[in-house]
């Protein structure tokens, strides 16, 4: 097989994009992908990764590979969930206190940093608008960070998530709740949720 043919599975294994990791396994240097990206056959959307020219990049993707620690969270969650259909200006994460991004992430994104024995509650897969699964908060955290946040997320936000979670169907009250206790904002919560509900 061919360097290109071994990229293109590569890239259709893993959301369009080339990870210089895979590429490693897979017995392609740092230095042909270099060469690569110079010659215009593939292109170097983030470091260690790379798409083909005539592929769209999943930036959701690309932000979450770039490392274990990112989980979608805010408006980016409430994007993924359906409960906002305004693609966000930034797309906004949380990690583990402690954990600090690279400065790149840090200027595209939003940041909000969680204490480590939090930063698991509620972390699902969900899938992008291209279809690749990303790290992201369920449904009932992203609520919660919205409470948590709603000075920093806007009036506006806040109350249309609230309104959009009261009205579905598949929400989980219980979760809701416990999860509402653990990040300490169950009482602000009721009160808004017993107007809605």
């Amino acid at each position: 097989m061919d360097t290109i043919s071994k990229l293109q599975n590569i890239a259709k294994n893993n959301g369009g994009i080339i990870t210089t990791s895979k590429a490693t396994e897979a017995g392609i240097s740092r230095a042909l992908l270099w060469k690569l990206n110079n010659e215009n056959k593939i292109q170097r959307i983030a470091r260690g990764q790379y798409i083909f020219e005539d592929d769209i990049q999943d930036e959701l993707l690309s932000i979450g590979l770039r490392s274990d620690k990112i989980v979608f969270s805010h408006e980016t969650a409430l994007y993924l969930h359906g409960i906002s259909d305004r693609t966000p200006f930034e797309h906004t994460l949380t990690v583990p206190t402690g954990n600090i991004p690279s400065a790149v992430v840090q200027s595209e994104c939003k940041m909000y940093f969680i204490k480590p024995e939090l930063h698991a509650l509620g972390r699902t897969l969900l899938k992008t608008p291209f279809g690749n699964e990303v790290s992201c908060y369920d449904l009932e955290r992203t609520i919660c960070d919205i409470v948590r946040s709603r000075n920093k997320v806007g009036t506006e936000t806040f109350l249309a998530a609230l309104k959009a979670y009261a009205a579905r169907p598949d929400k989980n009250l219980n979760r809701l709740y416990s999860y509402a206790k653990q990040l300490r904002v169950s009482g602000i919560l009721r009160k808004y949720l017993e107007v809605l509900l």
